[in-house]
């Protein structure tokens, strides 16, 4: 066997077997096959496909090309969430606690942002003494002990993922399901769940623009999923406009822990009643998913998901009394609201370029080494179909830097669209795909 048939076979739109993908991904992992043969069969993928087969077997064996976290000492269920990303997403630092307070063992590892989506990991290293970075061993102690541990990617998961990852970067291969998909699936193998509830987000702000690749990323996912004997459910969510009210690290934070008091804004809710509802479904604790929202709403009245929440923080190091009193969080240098030039309603919001906007303000990585400034970020106060007056703040810019700002200002009324008509709300949850 021989990488320069493997590459021929593809290229004549012929499938791969299992052998033939695990001899590539091996191969390359291990710098035994080059960058240029690598890009070769990589361009070959981006432009004939792969079956459903092909795709399972090269997440299998990006899972399996580094260490593999066993999480069976954790019940015969162990549900995983994980998001394809979006802007001001803070859906995990608001669901984790209330399925852990419902008596769910939750074991995340979340990844550092980079580029205009956020990251969960940055996010919880704005509170003050939280440790992202503690051993496996530690890891599932900590859900033993609590039933909830939240940290960074310690362990060498997928490594051929990320090889491979950044390769696609550099020849133009990113946006390509079969890709995207067996990216994604192989870090969750690599996880140790055997149960995946996946948002799968749509619109300007997400990397699926439209509702039919977001459909066929659903699809190849689940497939993987059922093939890798892994439950999947798929959730589809409105990424035309950010989520909730909040972009920025410690400025997200602050929105989870209003959240889990209560204080929710009406589209974070609607997502983590769905996916909340689907986690428990999938983990033996409810079949009926109207009556699964009722526990979530229930968690968080009583306070449980509050609580479990601080639980969390402090576990981990973390200070709760900023949680317990947000004005402790430091404000950024400048604190300048951004009024409307004009009345009317909120048509649309160009989400991707207020992910942008924040990110530059320093919330967000362009180059992995980037250093996160916790303070920045924006305050979304109109969303679409809301009407503004003029001279109404549409948001407000939290910034450390003068010049950042002045550009952020203009940045953040273009991302505005606003016309005379009514406009009709969103929906948020587009779909459920099992």
């Amino acid at each position: 066997m021989n990488i320069l048939d493997i590459i021929s076979k593809k290229r004549d739109k012929m499938e791969l077997s299992k052998e033939e993908i695990d001899y590539f991904v091996n191969g390359y992992t291990n710098n035994e096959i080059t960058d240029y043969q690598a890009a070769a069969l990589i361009m070959a993928i981006y432009l004939n496909g792969m079956t459903s087969k092909e795709i399972t077997y090269l997440s299998l064996a990006m899972a399996y090309s580094g260490e593999v976290l066993d999480l069976t000492k954790l019940g015969e269920n162990v549900v995983d969430k994980h998001s394809t990303g979006g802007i001001g997403d803070k859906i995990t630092l608001i669901l984790m606690p209330i399925i852990a307070a419902l008596g769910i063992p939750v074991a995340k590892m979340s990844g550092k942002g980079l580029g205009f989506t956020g990251g969960t990991v940055d996010k919880l290293e704005s509170i003050p003494g939280y440790n992202t970075q503690i051993s496996v061993d530690e890891f599932i102690e900590n859900v033993d002990k609590i039933g909830i541990s939240l940290i960074g990617q310690t362990l060498n998961l997928a490594p051929a993922d990320k090889k491979i990852y950044a390769l696609r970067d550099s020849i133009s291969c990113v946006e390509n399901i079969p890709l995207i998909a067996s990216s994604i699936m192989s870090k969750k193998i690599a996880s140790g769940a055997n149960k995946l509830v996946l948002e799968v987000t749509v619109g300007n702000g997400a990397f699926m623009k439209n509702i039919e690749d977001a459909k066929k990323l659903s699809e190849t996912m689940i497939n993987i999923g059922t093939l890798a004997g892994k439950e999947t459910v798929c959730v589809l969510t409105n990424m035309d406009e950010p989520l909730g009210y909040s972009i920025g690290n410690s400025l997200e934070v602050i929105e989870a822990a209003e959240a889990l008091q209560g204080d929710m804004e009406d589209d974070v809710k609607q997502v983590v009643l769905e996916l909340g509802s689907y986690m428990i479904k999938l983990a033996g604790h409810g079949d009926n998913i109207e009556e699964n929202k009722s526990k979530i709403l229930d968690c968080i009245d009583s306070g449980k998901a509050y609580i479990k929440f601080l639980e969390l923080i402090e576990n981990q190091g973390g200070d709760v009394s900023y949680i317990n009193d947000v004005s402790k969080f430091e404000n950024a240098k400048y604190v300048v609201p951004v009024l409307s030039e004009k009345s009317g309603y909120i048509k649309s919001i160009d989400a991707e370029k207020l992910g942008k906007i924040s990110c530059n303000l320093g919330a967000g990585r362009v180059k992995k080494e980037d250093v996160i400034d916790n303070q920045v970020g924006l305050i979304i106060n109109k969303k679409i179909g809301d009407k503004i007056e003029e001279n109404d703040a549409i948001g407000i810019i939290h910034a450390n830097d003068e010049i950042k700002l002045k550009n952020a200002i203009d940045e953040f009324k273009q991302a505005f669209n606003i016309c005379e008509e009514y406009v009709e709300k969103p929906n948020v949850i587009l779909g459920i795909m099992a």
